[in-house]
């Protein structure tokens, strides 16, 4: 039986699976959110996908059976390794179906300690909006952005939905790419060729990915419903590098984290102007022609 009622707080979601230290940082942040002792977590641990793993998944798995702070915690080990994007579509669809409303987060995600406020009363404020379909945690590093926006799509680093919203997830990526090739919205999508969302999809399709995000992306793109982003993060992604640290230095995603919720219901209307502000962001990521031709003469010489 759903329990959506707005006077409860949405069950957290955490996938984690062979990275301790990262999944430490996860919960530790996540222990200081003001609403995390009256709030259920679920954490679902994915099995070890070969021999080298083994030893890591069962140091996460020792750590987070220690871990507490919370109004109950639930831990599904699963028996075999399920990979990212099975585990998420599996323990989503699942919790969703069952609580009406989820907030999902994977063990590389720093959180504000007003992650968790935020999320909840804008799962409450939009909850009877067909039009909105998720809400996100991270904005990117752009200056002079509003309180908060809708962009059209969805996003994953630190998110939440309603049952609503989840039920248009489709998991079958070449049914997406026909209906974006077909309605001409390709570049759209792509946020005006500065992002790689339709190349993620293909490369999807003939598995040189198991991108569950891509296929949320395009399937609440091609609905046309709309995700809520803060003006300022309240989500750090700490998994962008391969070296177990992070460094805002060198990396270009990195943010402050906010301080402060003071969530105002708006319009839901995708904001064109914060758009074009996402747009420029993507092209600064893109390499410039010059890193370009010298990339293709090292592979020359190598």
């Amino acid at each position: 039986m759903i329990n959506n009622s707005t006077s409860t707080l949405a069950p957290i979601v955490l996938f984690v699976y062979n990275r301790p230290w990262h999944t430490q940082q996860t919960i530790e942040a996540l222990q200081k959110n003001e609403l995390a002792t009256e709030s259920e977590l679920f954490i679902f641990s994915d099995a070890a996908k070969n021999d080298s793993a083994i030893e890591k998944v069962k140091e996460v798995r020792h750590y987070i059976k220690s871990i507490d702070g919370f109004k109950r915690i639930t831990i599904i080990e699963r028996e075999k390794n399920w990979g990212l994007a099975n585990s998420i579509i599996d323990g989503v669809t699942k919790i969703v179906n069952e609580y009406g409303k989820i907030i999902v987060l994977e063990d590389d995600l720093i959180t504000s300690p007003y992650f968790l406020k935020f999320m909840n009363e804008a799962l409450n404020f939009y909850q009877n909006e067909e039009k909105v379909a998720c809400i996100h945690g991270y904005i990117y590093p752009i200056e002079n952005l509003p309180e908060t926006f809708f962009i059209r799509g969805a996003d994953c680093w630190g998110w939440a939905t309603w049952k609503r919203g989840w039920d248009i997830f489709e998991s079958d990526g070449k049914k997406l790419l026909d209906q974006l090739q077909q309605q001409n919205l390709v570049q759209e999508a792509d946020f005006n060729h500065t992002a790689n969302y339709t190349l993620m999809l293909k490369n999807q399709i003939t598995e040189k990915n198991n991108s569950w995000a891509v296929r949320w992306y395009i399937s609440a793109f091609l609905n046309n419903k709309l995700c809520l982003y803060p003006g300022k993060s309240y989500v750090q992604n700490i998994g962008t590098d391969d070296s177990g640290t992070h460094c805002c230095a060198t990396d270009k995603y990195c943010i402050e984290l906010s301080d402060k919720t003071d969530l105002v219901k708006i319009p839901s209307i995708e904001n064109i102007a914060v758009r074009r502000k996402m747009e420029s962001f993507f092209r600064s990521l893109q390499p410039s022609m010059t890193k370009k031709i010298l990339s293709k003469i090292k592979k020359v010489f190598m």
